[in-house]
């Protein structure tokens, strides 16, 4: 299976005769690194980067996409080649499903189930004492179902991950590592960087696999569509982001594999510094490769695997042929 290259030095990306070099200076001097175009599934880039049309052309022709952060390690862009997988119909499909609002509020609510199951699964696995949690369990969950429209939803939803976000200091065994509350923008301590960037890292995964397949990425049902982004990835990626990102957070810093020297501080703002993203990646990328005997495909399948089966169980939806079901850790 091809692999996520991640570059986080500065450097210049190019192409020479049918060999694409990541070339960086070290010591005063040029090194340069041979990639594996046909072993090259998607590029993330973190450092500043130096690329031409030349070496975007050869990317597009073996449908490569690149996604940028910028220096805080925040998502900036992506480069998409030219989507050779296509469908006009499902696009049609696609578009139908949101218009209708019943369709769009099923699937809606089939991705919010999807997060609040594995947010509560993760609850139980950390063990956390039920009490502290009913409220989410016995409360908000049934409320998923009694929605009427997105925003609704979207409201329900922020409430259930601000209750389980005031329970993450009960999970982090770290003295390091605290967290009053969850900010986005910016960040302002270790935890929340870390949130920020696995959840970013997290919709571009689902983004490429989205690429993969048929669907547009610009049509969504929770998040509304909108210009500048993909908001499917979005939908999608509220799913897996309690099932991988978390748990994996929570793994780093109780057994001290990331500690206070892999941030950063800028005014409020807190990120990961360069070794501490490359921690956070390598344990993703591990994540990520894990397997577990499906249950119906009665094979093993890694985790990034599951994503592009969700993808695949969400065009059998729209096109009627099988309804959707959200994903939902069983083991």
């Amino acid at each position: 299976m091809s692999r996520r290259f991640y570059i986080n030095s500065n450097g210049r990306l190019r192409r020479k005769e049918n060999t694409l070099y990541f070339e960086t200076e070290q010591n005063g001097e040029i090194v340069k690194k041979a990639l594996p175009i046909n072993d090259i599934d998607v590029i993330y880039v973190f450092g500043e980067l130096d690329i031409n049309t030349k070496a975007l052309n050869y990317l597009s022709g073996y449908d490569i996409p690149i996604h940028f952060y910028n220096y805080y390690g925040f998502y900036s862009g992506s480069f998409l080649p030219r989507k050779k997988n296509v469908s006009g119909s499902l696009l049609v499909e696609q578009v139908r499903h949101y218009i209708d609002n019943k369709k769009r509020q099923y699937l809606a609510v089939s991705f919010v189930e999807g997060a609040a199951y594995h947010i509560l699964r993760n609850l139980r696995k950390q063990n956390i004492n039920s009490e502290d949690f009913e409220e989410i369990e016995k409360d908000l969950f049934p409320k998923i179902f009694e929605t009427r429209n997105t925003e609704e939803l979207m409201a329900l939803e922020g409430n259930i991950r601000e209750r389980y976000y005031q329970l993450f200091n009960k999970i982090i065994n770290n003295e390091d590592f605290f967290m009053e509350k969850r900010e986005k923008r910016p960040p302002d301590n270790p935890i929340n960087a870390l949130i920020s960037f696995g959840n970013s890292i997290m919709y571009n995964t689902v983004l490429t696999e989205i690429y993969r397949t048929q669907l547009d990425p610009t049509i969504s049902y929770l998040h509304t569509p909108q210009e500048k982004r993909f908001s499917l990835s979005l939908d999608l990626a509220e799913i897996f982001k309690p099932f991988i990102i978390d748990p994996l957070i929570f793994s780093l810093i109780n057994n001290r594999q990331i500690t206070i020297k892999d941030f950063d501080k800028d005014l409020n703002y807190a990120y990961l510094n360069e070794n501490g993203r490359k921690k956070f990646l390598k344990a993703y990328e591990e994540r990520l490769s894990k397997t577990i005997k499906h249950r119906k495909l009665k094979r093993k399948v890694s985790y990034r695997q599951l994503i592009r089966l969700e993808c695949y169980k969400l065009i059998k939806h729209l096109i009627s042929d099988e309804d959707y079901k959200p994903f939902k850790a069983w083991w």
